[in-house]
């Protein structure tokens, strides 16, 4: 069965004036509009398509891809209003995604963003937005494991940190001095599990930890020495801020990352800062 919000990849079965139809292993067909389509497409072809509702309530395909699937989190702008609910630009050409008044939290503005999960309703099928994220994202039973990587979303901020959504699945907390470059709400990231306490809250970081830790982030002080030709005015000598500026790194996990490259023998480094070695 196909089921809007979802990407398939289908078999092309059969080629109409409206489009093409594509087919699942279960002969389930969908339209996949001329406007997606091309001469060169034939019966037999395998299309990867997203599924979504027409104007018409009708399941039709694109190639386009969405900003957001079903059972997943994003920060949507609202591109309209009605009495009945808002409208989200989702990425879909002539498609936005519905924000009934019943999801709705907080004041909902065109033009401004907000955080919303989206789901299939269980009566019509249709793509659906909420706000009201309780029932989707929370910590009852956490799936998740210290040291693991994860993909955040930056949900709220606080005086002391972001409140992120980890996985599409959890709540997780990103503290404010544990951060080392530009943070803001929308942004989706990869982080990592610091912690997770006996009442289940979890906490994040943007940087590993360990050893682990210390070779990605060699690995991306060596990319910055040769993106800017070969050298970088920063030493154990720099101060905290200016490392952060300039690498997204404590000075810590910075000193321990140029250690790991000056005993590879990849750079050197004295009072003008690394030099990349030849």
């Amino acid at each position: 069965m196909l089921k809007a919000g979802h990407t398939y990849k289908l078999t092309i079965s059969r080629i109409s004036d409206y489009g093409v139809y594509l087919t699942d292993g279960e002969k389930n067909e969908v339209l996949l509009p001329n406007r997606y389509t091309s001469l060169a497409d034939k019966a037999g072809d395998e299309k990867e398509v997203f599924i979504y509702h027409d104007s018409e309530d009708r399941l039709v395909a694109t190639t386009e891809t969405p900003l957001l699937r079903s059972g997943e989190t994003g920060y949507l702008e609202v591109v309209d209003k009605t009495a009945h609910g808002a409208f989200l630009d989702w990425g879909l050409h002539g498609k936005d995604l519905f924000l009934p008044n019943r999801n709705q939290q907080g004041g909902i503005l065109v033009g401004h963003r907000c955080i919303v999960y989206l789901y299939e309703d269980n009566i019509t099928g249709r793509c659906v937005a909420t706000c009201k994220l309780k029932s989707f994202i929370n910590n009852d039973l956490v799936t998740v494991e210290p040291r693991q990587q994860v993909q955040l979303l930056v949900a709220s901020e606080s005086p002391i940190g972001y409140r992120v959504i980890i996985d599409n699945r959890h709540w997780g907390m990103l503290y404010r001095n544990q951060l080392f470059r530009p943070v803001s709400v929308g942004d989706k990231l990869t982080g990592y599990v610091r912690r997770i306490t006996e009442d289940n809250r979890i906490d994040v970081s943007l940087q590993q930890e360990g050893y682990a830790q210390v070779k990605d982030s060699a690995d991306t002080l060596l990319h910055l020495v040769q993106e800017n030709g070969g050298r970088l005015a920063l030493n154990d000598d720099s101060t905290p801020e200016e490392v952060a500026r300039r690498t997204g790194m404590s000075k810590k996990v910075f000193k321990r990352s140029l250690g790991m490259l000056l005993k590879s023998g990849r750079v050197t480094v004295n009072e003008q800062g690394i030099k990349l070695n030849q």
